[in-house]
């Protein structure tokens, strides 16, 4: 099966989310530098998406998101509470994978 370039950036997006909110859940404190290295992959996987010709809907969609990402970098290094911060990422997670599919 192949797929459009949409659905593989946004899926990047979704996976690498999906890693570190379970990193985060799991054992931030041993997987912090790795945490940080795959936000900041995902950052540049959101300007790729960004350049994208979406759907209406999936772009709306990727603007929330890229507040809410902005949010989650930026608490990243010293999240208040690991396990809402997981929560957050992995809703995200959920969010864009099945986005992706309209995508």
């Amino acid at each position: 099966m192949k797929y459009s370039e949409n659905y593989i950036k946004i899926m990047d997006i979704s996976v690498n989310l999906a890693r570190v909110g379970n990193w985060t859940a799991d054992n931030y404190d041993g997987k912090r530098n790795l945490i940080l290295k795959f936000l900041a992959q995902t950052d540049k996987y959101l300007g790729d998406v960004k350049k994208l010709s979406l759907p209406k809907d999936v772009k709306q969609t990727i603007l929330r998101f890229e507040k809410q990402f902005k949010l989650l970098r930026d608490e990243a290094s010293r999240p208040k509470n690991t396990y809402d911060w997981a929560e957050r990422a992995l809703t995200w997670a959920n969010i864009l994978q099945h986005r992706a599919k309209l995508a």
